[in-house]
């Protein structure tokens, strides 16, 4: 995992551990950060491709059309179409809340969704095939096996 991908986990780490009322406090600046973190795992991925990331937006949100801008071509790249959807998701439900009392739940259901896309994309990065399929895909897992078998 490279330098930029573990600053972003630890700060998920972070929110994950906060007492629920620091998220309920900073719950919508916290919710616009967790698009960020995700917008900043897909910039990764569409540098990588040796393409300018998209300001562009896609339903109202940037982390959509970075989505779109990087499944073009890469049909496995569409395994974490719902996840993004999910980041927005939470982050609406966050905006939208009239108490705190869903508040910490949302933004720390939304810190593991951010967590999954980093780490999806990370592995995207080191392994072409991830999420042709899902990302637990038996031709995946048998390269694992595979290769833990030679490491043996």
């Amino acid at each position: 995992m490279a330098r930029a991908e573990a600053n972003l986990m630890e700060r998920l780490d972070a929110m994950i551990a906060m007492p629920d009322a620091a998220l309920v406090s900073a719950g919508e600046p916290l919710a616009e950060e967790l698009l960020t973190i995700g917008e900043t795992a897909l910039e990764s991925w569409v540098r990588s491709r040796g393409e300018t990331p998209t300001d562009a937006r896609t339903e109202g949100f940037r982390l959509l059309a970075l989505h779109r801008q990087g499944a073009r071509g890469e049909p496995s790249f569409n395994a974490c179409r719902e996840t993004c959807r999910e980041l927005v998701y939470h982050r609406n439900c966050v905006a939208s809340a009239k108490d705190g009392a869903d508040v910490a739940r949302r933004l720390r259901l939304g810190a593991m969704v951010a967590r999954h896309l980093v780490l999806f994309i990370d592995g995207k990065l080191e392994t072409a095939g991830l999420g042709e399929f899902c990302c637990s895909s038996r031709a995946f897992r048998q390269h694992e096996a595979a290769h833990a078998a030679r490491t043996i």
